[in-house]
């Protein structure tokens, strides 16, 4: 993992969400009752994504013989951000999703986009900065509410439910029905085409549906073998973007163009579009990769 870069206005990162999205329970208040703590597990999660729409939340992994600490520094911003605290040798599915490979890990939430943050134990100091960008990427995307700390009683924010096409594909995408999720968030944009969470979410559920079943070691083999074939090199991207090596995907993507027929220029500006909607359209890495995009179509 890595620090939140400052210009990082987008969350949706290269996280398979297919992982995060679960029956809709409630996450636990932590122990002690304060609501701006909570415990959350792979079958809770979905009230996380939820109340990350409101406030953000930040994601602590911990584990064995290594317990949460940042509970304190983030009560201290009045409910203006809510920590959720993870198992990491629970739950699993959380750990894969967001690619935790050691303990303590940080990673944040916010409007439902996973991003992940930094690995080991910060100076308050220094933790205090990544929220501050955190809080700051909010307001960007318009996540400005606050949870109300309640030690004797914790209260849960009120929570819009989703749309009725969102919520439908996000019951699709938890039952591994990619084909579903796709079409109710084609009926969600063809009912609003400046739904941008759909265009996204419909991005993401694209890439999940073609990922499905497939090997690395099939995908990369055949596009090391074909390295002008089209379709290989569209597979080996997706790999890569999944696996958050984003610029080696728009690098691979944006090589092979020239040397590409209208077909297959078509096909992969088709595909970059796609990512550039998954990583979000404020990474930096996306706004370089656009521009070298105009300028081989133009």
């Amino acid at each position: 993992m890595t620090n939140l870069p400052p210009s990082a206005a987008s969350l949706r990162g290269a996280v398979d969400l297919s992982s995060l999205v679960n029956p809709p329970a409630k996450a636990a208040p932590a122990a002690g009752g304060n609501s701006l703590v909570v415990d959350a597990t792979d079958a809770t999660f979905s009230s996380i994504l939820e109340l990350s729409s409101t406030v953000p939340v930040l994601v602590e992994f911990y584990g064995q013989g290594i317990q949460p600490t940042l509970g304190a520094v983030v009560a201290s911003y009045g409910g203006r951000i809510v920590l959720a605290t993870v198992d990491g040798t629970r739950n699993p599915q959380l750990v894969q999703a967001f690619q935790v490979s050691e303990v303590p890990a940080v990673a944040a939430v916010i409007g439902g986009r996973p991003l992940q943050l930094f690995v080991g134990a910060l100076p308050e100091q220094e933790v205090r900065q990544v929220i501050d960008q955190v809080l700051t990427v909010a307001a960007e995307q318009g996540v400005t509410g606050t949870v109300p700390a309640a030690d004797a009683e914790p209260a849960e924010p009120v929570e819009e439910p989703l749309p009725p096409h969102h919520q439908e594909a996000y019951d699709a995408i938890a039952a591994g029905d990619f084909d579903g999720a796709i079409a109710e968030y084609e009926l969600a944009i063809a009912q609003n085409p400046r739904d941008t969470l759909a265009v996204a979410g419909l991005a993401q559920v694209r890439l999940l549906a073609r990922l499905d079943g497939v090997t690395a070691d099939a995908v990369r083999g055949a596009a090391a073998s074909a390295p002008t074939d089209v379709d290989a090199q569209l597979a080996v991207a997706d790999l890569d973007l999944s696996g958050g090596h984003v610029e080696d995907a728009f690098l691979r993507l944006l090589e092979l163009f020239p040397t590409l027929d209208a077909d297959g220029k078509n096909a992969v500006r088709t595909r970059l579009l796609d990512y550039f909607e998954i990583v979000g359209a404020d990474d930096a890495r996306v706004a370089v990769a656009r521009r070298q995009l105009t300028g081989l179509l133009y």
